[in-house]
Order: structure tokens, then sequence, then C-alpha cells
């Protein structure tokens, strides 16, 4: 196998590195903005101005749920793809 015929695999296995990182931060970041809510509700609820606190809780909860779900779906989508991809580099000419 030549030099040239890694390079393109490593590449490819760096970008979905990197891609899997992102969208998992981009999800943990969505939990993160529910959860934020639902405490300032809380705070409103209890320092003044009332929401609905079971709501935004039930909102936060199914959105980390969500973001846990599809952050396992998509780490194991990128491991079968890596591994896809090194068969793909590893096969004979």
């Amino acid at each position: 196998m030549s030099n040239e015929d890694e390079k393109p695999k490593g590449v490819i296995e760096e970008i979905l590195d990197k891609l899997g990182s992102l969208v998992a931060a981009a999800f943990g970041l969505v939990a993160a903005l529910a959860w934020n809510e639902a405490i300032q509700t809380i705070f409103r609820e209890v320092f003044g101005t009332q929401q609905a606190i079971p709501l935004m809780i039930g909102y936060a909860v199914a959105v980390t749920i969500i973001a846990v779900i599809l952050t396992l779906i998509i780490a194991r989508a990128v491991t079968k793809a890596k591994e896809a991809s090194s068969k793909l580099g590893h096969r004979p000419n």
C-alpha cells in the first residue's frame, strides 16, 4: 500500500471524528439550554413571576433523553463508518 492510499483514509477518519464530536456538542448545547430555561423558570416561580415549571422540566428531560439517544446513534454510525473506511483501505488490489 502506498502513502497516497493511507493519507486519505486518515483524513476521512479525522473528519468523521470531528463531525461526531461537533454533532454531540450541538446536542449537548441544546440540552444545556433546555435545562437553563427550566432552572430560570424555577427561579421565577420562587422569586416572583409564575411560569409552567412542570412543562419546562419535562421539556428539559425530553431534550436531554433525545440528545443522549441521538449522540449514541451518531457515535455508533461513526464507528461503523470508520470500520468500513479501514476495510476499504486494506482491500487487496
